[in-house]
C-alpha cells in the first residue's frame, strides 16, 4: 500500500508517492487547481495508478499552534477528499515545510524559475517523508527463515 502526500495551496497541489515499503518519497506532479471536479478526477486518477491506501494532507498551523485560515482550507479539502475517494486522508503538521524544500532547491543551484515550478512538489515529498518517519508501516514477518 502506498501513501500520497499532498502539498494543498490556492493555485496548485503538490503530489508526491511513496514507495511500497513506505520508506521513500517520491515526487510526482504540481495539479494546477482549476475546479473541485478536475481536481478530484486527477487525484482519483493518480490514486488507482499508484494504488494508494491513505492520504496525507499537509496542514499549516501558525507557528504558536493555532489555525488559521490556510490550515482550515487543508482541513476542508481533506474533508471532501475523504468523503470524495473514500479512503482514510490524515492531516500533516507541515510548519515550515516550504521553506525547507526552499533552502534545498537553493543549496542545490536550482534557478529561481525553476524552483517555482517544483517548490510544491518538494513540499509534499518533505510531508509525506516527515510523516513516514513518525508512522512506520510495520514490517511483514518473513516465512522464509
Amino acid at each position: 500500500m502506498r501513501i500520497l502526500g499532498l502539498d494543498v495551496g490556492d493555485r496548485t497541489i503538490g503530489v508526491a508517492v511513496s514507495d511500497e515499503l513506505g520508506w521513500t518519497a517520491q515526487g510526482l506532479e504540481v495539479i494546477h487547481r482549476s475546479d473541485w471536479e478536475k481536481d478530484i478526477a486527477r487525484l482519483k486518477k493518480l490514486v488507482t495508478q499508484w494504488e494508494v491506501g491513505i492520504i496525507v494532507v499537509g496542514y499549516p498551523k501558525n507557528m504558536n499552534n493555532t489555525i488559521g485560515p490556510r490550515a482550515e482550507m487543508a482541513a476542508e479539502f481533506a474533508g471532501k477528499l475523504a468523503e470524495s475517494l473514500e479512503l482514510p486522508v490524515k492531516l500533516w503538521d507541515e510548519r515550515l515545510t516550504t521553506m525547507e524544500a526552499e533552502r534545498m532547491l537553493i543549496s542545490a543551484d536550482v534557478s529561481r524559475a525553476k524552483r517555482r515550478k517544483v517548490i510544491d512538489k518538494m513540499a509534499a515529498v518533505l510531508i509525506l517523508q516527515n510523516y513516514m518517519h513518525a508512522n512506520p508501516i510495520p514490517a511483514k514477518p518473513d516465512n522464509n527463515v
